[in-house]
């Protein structure tokens, strides 16, 4: 029987996750989930792949979100009231509405000495804009341990070392499933009260080659691998399902999860 094995939460993107047992559902995804972003002057999201230090930066969002704490090796922690009305930066961020509310100076200075690189640090003024049509396809981020179990099986047999999950940072790590990529053909599931459908299937880049504990780049796993057999034709490689919430709720650690409708596999050649 499958059950939610993880659920985790990313506040700033490209930063460190929180994991946590239960998680409320919305039409955006995990609450708070990649509410916040670091921007460069040019107010470009900073993304691992040219900053992999991202990856060691910890946040914790409390008091409903009034506050912000940030954290990262090598420095003081830092606690901010979070900017709901403010200073609103021109921003390029994918999925927001092309501007930032800015958070201040002091978490500029703060993350700007940790990744030893002029940044700002933005929240996303609108969150409602990403649902179009009601809902957002990419709202949540779905993987399997049968995925990565099949995955590390081929990487080992390269005689490589085996990644773990956290490279590919989820949103919903999913246990039970016999098959790898089980995910890949579910056009609806159920999980506690909530009900999600297949948005895309979820392309990899080189933030999965990114030690997220260490924050540095790691060689060529898992890309390499994925290319030897995850290769999707309109480009690049999958691992994982980003799906839609058609219907909000909770989510629970441990939660059974009911697929309701399958999606046709692709013809073989």
């Amino acid at each position: 029987m499958a059950t939610v094995s993880a659920l985790t939460y990313y506040p700033i993107k490209g930063c460190a996750g929180v994991d946590v047992e239960r998680a409320e559902i919305t039409a955006t995804g995990l609450a708070h989930d990649r509410l916040f972003a670091v921007v460069g002057t040019d107010g470009v999201t900073v993304w691992q792949a040219e900053a992999p230090r991202l990856a060691t930066v910890r946040c914790r969002i409390l008091h409903g979100g009034t506050k912000l704490v940030l954290g990262a090796p090598d420095a003081d922690d830092l606690t901010l009231d979070v900017v709901t009305e403010g200073a609103v930066r021109s921003v390029d961020v994918e999925k927001w509405p092309a501007a930032g509310i800015d958070q201040g100076d002091e978490a500029a200075g703060w993350l700007s000495g940790v990744l030893d690189r002029p940044v700002r640090l933005v929240r996303e003024p609108a969150r409602d804009s990403r649902a179009r049509g009601g809902a957002d396809p990419t709202a949540l981020l779905v993987t399997s341990l049968s995925s990565l179990d099949g995955l590390n099986g081929r990487i080992l047999e390269r005689g490589a070392n085996p990644v773990p999950m956290n490279r590919f940072r989820p949103n919903i790590v999913i246990g039970g499933w016999p098959d790898p990529h089980t995910e890949d053909r579910v056009g609806r599931m159920t999980i506690g009260s909530t009900e999600i459908g297949f948005g895309e299937l979820a392309i990899r880049c080189a933030v999965t080659t990114i030690d997220q504990l260490a924050g540095v780049r790691a060689g060529h796993e898992p890309l390499r691998t994925l290319a030897g057999y995850r290769r999707e034709p309109e480009g690049g490689v999958s691992f994982g399902l980003k799906a839609a919430v058609l219907t909000p709720g909770d989510i629970s650690a441990g939660d059974h999860v009911t697929v309701t409708q399958w999606r046709p596999l692709p013809p073989t050649s």
